[in-house]
């Protein structure tokens, strides 16, 4: 099965295949020989396309170079659920999100998860499953073009009433949502936020993603 990544800018997308994407003819090829990310991420912006796609032999292999290329900055984060099947989102910079942060010091990936939700949200996780996908946008750090990767993670809460959103991070609400009230979220998040909705099955028409 040919591999695919999807790398985000903003609202655009580039994806990284083995094989030519469905609908062709919505995307712009980027040649892989050419590819610098830290070029062509004003190229991108500027475009009138929202849809990109790199042509490649290993799409694994590529996107562990553009890794090499540019600086890398991991965060992770969690999909919530309560007792009552409902789903923890959080409202930052104007769009519902889910609660995730940069991975500290001598954090895993997995510890850094569960202190950024409880952080964010004021809750308590009481357990954490297995690891949902990871995602990848990129975005100008320092004058500089990074590319962050987000580690997504199910977890559980019990008991959670008493949400408080970390204002000092820009957060504005945090809110339990039932599984079929989420439409309001689907048009007003981030396309990587649909990516880890999608793996879990939350939401079904956009093509799967394959894991890392």
């Amino acid at each position: 099965m040919a591999q695919k990544y999807r790398i985000y800018i903003n609202q655009k997308v580039i994806l990284l295949t083995e094989s030519e994407p469905e609908n062709l003819d919505q995307y712009q090829k980027i040649d892989s020989q050419d590819f610098d990310l830290s070029i062509i991420y004003n190229r991108v912006l500027a475009h009138k396309s929202d849809l990109f796609y790199v042509l490649c032999l290993n799409a694994k292999a590529f996107l562990k170079n553009i890794k090499k290329d540019v600086g890398v900055i991991e965060a992770a984060g969690g999909l919530v659920s309560n007792e009552y099947g409902e789903l923890l989102f959080i409202h930052r910079n104007d769009k519902w999100d889910l609660p995730k942060g940069k991975i500290e010091k001598g954090e895993t990936p997995k510890e850094a998860s569960v202190r950024e939700v409880e952080e964010e949200c004021n809750i308590e996780v009481a357990k954490r499953d297995k690891k949902i996908c990871k995602t990848y946008h990129t975005y100008i750090y320092k004058e500089q073009v990074v590319l962050k990767k987000t580690h997504w993670y199910d977890m559980s809460a019990k008991g959670q009433n008493k949400l408080k959103p970390q204002t000092e991070e820009g957060i504005t609400d945090v809110r339990w949502f039932k599984p079929n009230d989420i439409g309001s979220i689907l048009t007003n998040t981030f396309p990587s936020i649909l990516d880890v909705l999608e793996k879990k099955d939350l939401i079904t028409g956009r093509p799967k993603l394959l894991s890392e």
